[in-house]
């Protein structure tokens, strides 16, 4: 996808989880971050949009702490979440392509990170915020969620931070059937490897175990918002047990 892709689904995104928080009322329960209601979400969602989008706007080029839930709640708490919203959105629209400030892994640029990064941050926060209202979810873009697969996978749990290790070389096949995107993620005792396979492609390496689902429900289950009944997995079932109890982003 394209920066300006990842802005609009940015932009959309918003719109949605703040509808959906309004209707479900900040003190409802959401049932996909347990212990959280909506104003938890909003205030953590709020949080990150202003701190992303201080290192946009000023440049920061070293880690730089976020400065804490904004200490509000009710339609103040919406107001502030849709403010710093559409800050962040004008915020990367405006920023130069040649923008230099600190990301917290590899990208084609620092503005390329952030797009995409938020992209995803708030498209999964508004499906917690659809979770609390109830209801039917919006559907996920085919292209958005592949995306949001390759950056789980191929981003976040490159990181020495990923928790998904064995302790003997074992293969997790990622499948997406309705584009034919794939991931092959080679788990040991190191961070996992993950190659993206060519779209369609019929000859895959083999693996121990292989989830798929269509990418919106890929995409849902791999960040823990689905629960893996919503996947076929094929092979040996302990692989998608590990990533259950071990994949949440930290």
């Amino acid at each position: 996808m394209k920066i300006a892709e990842h802005i609009g689904s940015l932009d959309h995104e918003g719109r949605l989880l703040a509808d959906a928080a309004q209707e479900a009322g900040t003190g409802a329960p959401v049932p996909t971050c347990p212990g959280w209601q909506v104003n938890d979400l909003l205030g953590h969602t709020a949080m990150v949009h202003t701190w992303a989008a201080a290192f946009v706007t000023e440049g920061h080029t070293s880690y730089v702490p976020d400065a804490g839930h904004p200490d509000l709640d009710g339609p103040e708490l919406l107001d502030r979440f849709r403010a710093g919203h559409r800050l962040l959105v004008e915020a990367l629209e405006r920023a130069p392509q040649d923008l230099e400030c600190w990301a917290f892994f590899a990208a084609p640029s620092p503005l390329a990170f952030w797009a995409r990064r938020q992209a995803h941050e708030t498209t999964i926060h508004r499906v917690d915020a659809e979770s609390a209202r109830g209801g039917a979810l919006s559907p996920v873009a085919s292209d958005l969620a592949v995306d949001g697969v390759d950056e789980l996978l191929r981003g976040f749990h490159a990181r020495p931070k990923s928790r998904v290790r064995t302790d003997v070389p074992r293969t997790l096949r990622v499948r997406a059937t309705d584009t034919g995107s794939a991931w092959t993620v080679r788990l040991s005792t190191e961070p996992p490897a993950t190659v993206r396979e060519e779209d369609g492609s019929s000859v895959l390496p083999s693996a121990d175990c292989e989830l798929s689902a269509n990418a919106h429900e890929l995409y849902l289950a791999l960040w823990n918002r689905l629960p893996l009944a919503a996947l076929t997995v094929a092979g040996d079932p302990e692989l998608a047990r590990l990533w259950r109890d071990n994949s949440s982003v930290v």
